[in-house]
């Protein structure tokens, strides 16, 4: 239904409220010929006599008894749905739809929602905790606005938030734990513990553990950064991961000597459409400030 047909439905149940052709245009701020034209056009298009005119002004039909409940539930049912997306789409109380990386659950995430969370209360931020590649197909159809994530493309926009150095985390019995730093191709007989092959984190470690000329056997595979501390922690292998997940149960984290043990998060979005405003808020504020650990 056009804009302009939900105007003079507006009309009409104006017109019905009133009884006077006249008080109505008023009240819609139209003229008395424009309306008069509007019920003839809805009068034509339906079939029916909507009003019948009386010495008081205009009295609805039968039909136009019908016609009119009808017209009144369209209406109200427009106005709510457009306060809805108002609501939605104000940047103070509106909504964030944010996907990030399972390895960002304990660390970034809940310190950018805090901090956003107490200069913007009224805003609601829907989050969605998945793999790079599904990221990536949830801001292609919609399904979410920002990404925080490890890719950059050229297609979207890119924000960095937070450059993280890595480190090589051990058990606590390990042989190396009393080293500051290490070299990955002194632990090429040591297994490994990282996540599944396809999340960006595991492109990572391959990349830094292939620079090093060295090839790991896996030992475990977990989606989750502290899942795989916990793991190293009970012995099971060594990990390369964030320096905030170092020590958390227990493992020994050693510094790394390649230069490029370190990983850049950033947010994502698409550019060939603006961002609702509650969106380009979050990426104002994040924008705004210095997240980098080191």
């Amino acid at each position: 239904m056009s804009l302009v047909m939900m105007r003079e439905l507006a009309w009409l149940v104006e017109l019905g409220d009133l009884g006077h052709v006249t008080d109505a245009a008023a009240a819609v701020g139209t003229s008395q010929p424009t309306l008069s034209r509007a019920l003839a056009r809805l009068e034509a298009e339906l079939g029916v006599r909507i009003f019948e005119r009386v010495p008081t002004g205009v009295e609805p039909t039968p039909d136009g008894e019908l016609v009119l409940e009808a017209a009144r539930d369209l209406v109200a049912r427009h106005d709510r749905l457009r306060a809805t997306l108002a609501d939605r789409l104000d940047p103070d109380t509106g909504i964030v739809r944010l996907a990030f990386l399972d390895s960002m659950a304990t660390t970034l995430v809940p310190r950018l929602l805090r901090t956003f969370h107490a200069e913007v209360p009224g805003a609601k931020v829907v989050l969605s905790q998945e793999p790079a590649h599904d990221i990536r197909r949830d801001l292609d159809r919609g399904a979410v606005e920002l990404g925080l994530t490890l890719e950059q493309s050229a297609d979207y926009g890119w924000l960095p938030v937070q450059r993280e150095r890595l480190v090589v985390v051990v058990p606590p019995t390990h042989r190396l734990r009393h080293r500051k730093r290490v070299e990955l191709s002194e632990l090429a007989d040591d297994e490994l513990v990282t996540t599944p092959a396809g999340f960006g984190y595991s492109s990572l470690v391959q990349g830094l553990l292939a620079e090093a000329g060295v090839s790991m056997r896996i030992s475990f595979e977990s989606a989750d950064l502290a899942t795989i501390e916990g793991l190293v922690s009970a012995g099971l292998g060594v990990a390369v991961v964030p320096e905030p997940f170092a020590g958390l149960t227990g493992s020994v984290g050693l510094a790394l000597a390649s230069q490029g043990a370190s990983r850049t998060i950033g947010l994502t979005w698409r550019t060939d459409r603006p961002l609702a405003p509650p969106a380009q808020r979050f990426l104002d504020f994040v924008g705004a400030r210095t997240w980098a650990d080191d």
